[in-house]
Order: C-alpha cells, then sequence, then structure tokens
C-alpha cells in the first residue's frame, strides 16, 4: 500500500478464528467448491476461464440464480485458479482439462496461517479488480482491433489504485479505536472527505464537495465488490438517495441521514488482511501484545506513540509475565536516557509503574538519589501514601518539571492538556522562569520556548522566551 506513516495498534483475534472467518466468506468458500466440483469433464478456454457450456452448472454447483450467476461462476472460478486451487493441465496439444491445484488441500489440511495465506492471495485480485472501471465504460472505450483506449476512460491504473490503498489505510485508522479493539461503522462521507478535503480547510468549496460525492459513489461500487471478499461490512448508499442526487444538486449531509450514504467497517478478518498489506508496504502498524515478550526499553520505546488506551493494554499485558518488583527495576532502568526520546520514556515508565503494586517500593527507593528518577520515584511512593518520602530539592522539582513537559510535547504535541499544564505552571510559581531557565536538562531551551508559544498572555510567554534564550546561552545552544 502507498502510505508508510505509522498505524495506530491493533488488537487482533486469534488466527484459528480469522482462519475460519476466511474460510465462510463467499470469496474462498465458492472458489473452494468449484475446485472440489472440478474434474476431467470441466473445460477451459484458452485464458483458463471456465468454457461458456460449463458455467449453468458451476452456477449451480454455488447455488447461484439469476441474471448474474453466470458471472458469479466465472469469478469464483477465476480466484480458484489464481489462488492455486485448481491448475491448468494438458491432456493433449488441443484440449485443455484441470485438476485440483497444489493449495486446495490447506483450506482442510493446513494450519491456520495457510488458510490466510490463500484468502490474502485472493483478496489481492478483488482489490485489483475494485480499482477497474465498470464493464459498460470499458466496453466504450474499446477500439477497433480489440484495444482499450485508457485516455478516453479518464482512468489512470495506478492512480486508482493509490486512492483505493490510501482510502483502505484510512479505514484502518478510523476502526483501529483508541484501545486497539476496533471502532464502529465509519460514514461513507467520512471516509471519502478524508482523501478529498484538505486537512486546513474551512468551509469546504462547492467544487470539492461535488468531488466528495464523486468519491463516495467511486467508493460505493468499491466496498459492495469487497464485502464479499470478508474485508469489510457495508451498508450500501441508499438508491432513492442516489436517484435524488440525480434531479437536484448535493446538499449538506444531515447527521440524522448520515446512514442513508453508506457505513463501512473492517471487519476482524479485514485488519488482518490490511495489516498484513501494511506491513508489506513497509509501514509501522503494531498489534498489542507483540511487545509482551520485550524488554522494557523496547515497551517504553515501541509505546512512544500508543494512544493512552492502547499503552494501557499493552503494558499491562507486558507487566502480567513478571514479577513486580524485577519489572519496575527493568523499567527504570530502561527509562534513563538524556536522549531526545528519553522524556517520553520515563513518562511511558511511569504509566507502567502506576499498574504495579506495592511489592515494587524498594525499586523506587532505590532511585530517590538519581538526579533523573528521583523524582518520579517520590511521586510513585507518595501516591500510594508510604512513609519516609524525602522532600525532593527545588533543583529536582524543576528537573522534573521541565522533564514532564518534554515528554508531552513528544506524547501529544500541542494538546489542550499541555496548554492547561502550561498555564497552570506560570500561575502556580511566579519565579518559574527565573528559574527554569537555570535547570540543566537537555531539553531545558526547547521546553521553554514551546511555554512561550502556548500561553496566551502575551507578557507570560514573552518571559518564556527570554527564558528559552538564556538557556540557550547557558548551556552552549
Amino acid at each position: 500500500m502507498s502510505d508508510r506513516s505509522s498505524f495506530p495498534p491493533v488488537r487482533l483475534a486469534s488466527e484459528p478464528e480469522l482462519a475460519r472467518d476466511a474460510l465462510a466468506t463467499p470469496l474462498l468458500s465458492r472458489a473452494a467448491r468449484l475446485a472440489r466440483w472440478a474434474g476431467d469433464g470441466t473445460r477451459v478456454d484458452a485464458d483458463g476461464g471456465l468454457a461458456e457450456e460449463q458455467l449453468p452448472a458451476a452456477a449451480a454447483v454455488l447455488g447461484l440464480s439469476g441474471d448474474g450467476a453466470a458471472a458469479g461462476a466465472s469469478e469464483a472460478w477465476r480466484v480458484a485458479l489464481d489462488t492455486g486451487l485448481v491448475r491448468i493441465v494438458d491432456e493433449d496439444e488441443d484440449e485443455a482439462a484441470v485438476a485440483p491445484g497444489p493449495d486446495l488441500d490447506l483450506l482442510t489440511g493446513g494450519s491456520p496461517h495457510d488458510v490466510l495465506t490463500v484468502w490474502t492471495n485472493a483478496l489481492e485480485g478483488v482489490l485489483a479488480d475494485a480499482s477497474v472501471p465498470d464493464l459498460d465504460a470499458l466496453v466504450e472505450a474499446v477500439g477497433q482491433g480489440g484495444a482499450v483506449d485508457l485516455s478516453g476512460l479518464d482512468w489512470d491504473p495506478e492512480t486508482e489504485a493509490e486512492f483505493l490503498d490510501g482510502v483502505l489505510a484510512n479505514l484502518y485508522r478510523l476502526t483501529a479505536g483508541a484501545d486497539g479493539s476496533g471502532g464502529g461503522p465509519v460514514p461513507l462521507p467520512v471516509l471519502a472527505a478524508s482523501m478529498i478535503v484538505p486537512s486546513d480547510m474551512g468551509e469546504p468549496t462547492n467544487d470539492i464537495l461535488e468531488q466528495v460525492s464523486e468519491a463516495m459513489m467511486r467508493l460505493d461500487d468499491q466496498f459492495r465488490l469487497l464485502e464479499p471478499a470478508g474485508l469489510v461490512e457495508y451498508r450500501p448508499v441508499d438508491e432513492e438517495l442516489m436517484a435524488e442526487a440525480e434531479n437536484e444538486p448535493s446538499t449538506p449531509v444531515e447527521e440524522v441521514d448520515v446512514a442513508r450514504y453508506g457505513m463501512v467497517r473492517l471487519t476482524p478478518l479485514g485488519l488482518h488482511g490490511l495489516r498484513t498489506r501494511l506491513l508489506g508496504a513497509g509501514c509501522r502498524a503494531p498489534v498489542i501484545g507483540e511487545l509482551a515478550d520485550k524488554g522494557a526499553d523496547a515497551l517504553l520505546d515501541g509505546t512512544a506513540g500508543f494512544p493512552p488506551a492502547a499503552t494501557h493494554a499493552e503494558t499491562e499485558q507486558w507487566l502480567a509475565s513478571r514479577e513486580p518488583l524485577s519489572a519496575a527495576r527493568e523499567l527504570l532502568a530502561a527509562a534513563r536516557g538524556t536522549d531526545a526520546g528519553a522524556p517520553l520514556r520515563r513518562l511511558r515508565c511511569q504509566q507502567a509503574l502506576s499498574l504495579v503494586g506495592a511489592e515494587a517500593e524498594p525499586a523506587l527507593r532505590e532511585v530517590l538519589d538519581d538526579a533523573e528518577l528521583g523524582g518520579l520515584a517520590r511521586v510513585w511512593l507518595t501516591e500510594r501514601g508510604l512513609a519516609d518520602v524525602p522532600a525532593p530539592s527545588q533543583e529536582m522539582i524543576f528537573w522534573l518539571t521541565i522533564d514532564t513537559v518534554a515528554a508531552q510535547l513528544a506524547a501529544e504535541g500541542d494538546s489542550e492538556e499541555l496548554h492547561a499544564l502550561v498555564e497552570g505552571l506560570a500561575e502556580q510559581h511566579s519565579g518559574f522562569f527565573a528559574a527554569a531557565w537555570r535547570v540543566d536538562h537537555p531539553q531545558t531551551a526547547d521546553v521553554l520556548e514551546a511555554m512561550g508559544r502556548l500561553h496566551p498572555d502575551k507578557k507570560t510567554a514573552k518571559e518564556a522566551r527570554k527564558a528559552a534564550f538564556k538557556a540557550r546561552s547557558a548551556h552552549g545552544g
């Protein structure tokens, strides 16, 4: 897929569960039925497709009837052929026949991973089909000699594939959910707008709204194709709504009517399938639980960009297999450092330690005199009401404050919580900036500059910028 950024962590169903889902999809179950039905009497055309006279019998095997029965049987056969469930064998120079393919036995005798591999291969073909214009448009574009004039279609295969990849990447993000367990259905207009409307645009123009409407219609066709593959659950655009749209200009989507515009949700199988594609494209697409057997350094770094609920879930799994005292010591050791990522590691360490019981107390007392960890250790001990917690020095208080703001900047950027923290610090400590620039922390100047940018009061913001300048001068920055 085309998007090479990082994606939210997700919870995946087990491979046996996913394999059962894959076997139940119309995409794979129909292909498997035809593969088992095919035999010595089955004939194919020059391209390997079922001969026309074979289609009625194939449709009957699949329980298909009506106008689309032959097309459905032909499509199921193509999936069986493309995924290796059947293979073409030459009986002589003039005729070709079929035989079971090498992957057919995998569906019953292979591992769940084998089944999912077959399904994933089948999915690629469906995704390729979903990027192709409708048949009528293709027929109209066929020129003399049977060549397709793509310029007449206003269609570029690469662009269309990239568009669908982008849509699915956005759907993955939108349905991952803050805790990684999967969200609710996404309105089709929201998904279309995510691909069309610039992020910095206020009120969309009529031209943008028209593009969103056109994208919705394309997506409606594509998701109708993708649902039988088990990738999505899809409620199509209301046909009456489409008829209305032909007779009057586009109108804003009313919240009460949003379901009429189409609703789509990734299935657990679809979540697995898209993650597989994302990983193949070089994206970072984490799964909750994959850090459970790694060291504390991997946990603190790996959850750096996770949403709070996902961080909590990942950390709980990491702690579940460890003894509290040794886990706390490992976390504290991994939290040390003066590199750019160290403040966020310490924040993640503090969050992890909040899940550890009183058995970890010795580990926290061991670092009370540590310049980097002494502050968070005092916070942990105090929150549990433990006795004999030494008061922190002013130097330690200011160092911990700078470290905390640096971590929040790294975790959330200019969030509302950070705005509130910055305002609170300036209000509670009248001489904060006069003292803060002296703090021997590698990110002191950066934090003070950020506070100058974030604080709404011009006088206070100016004080912060002056303090940042002093910090850079004092530390050779």
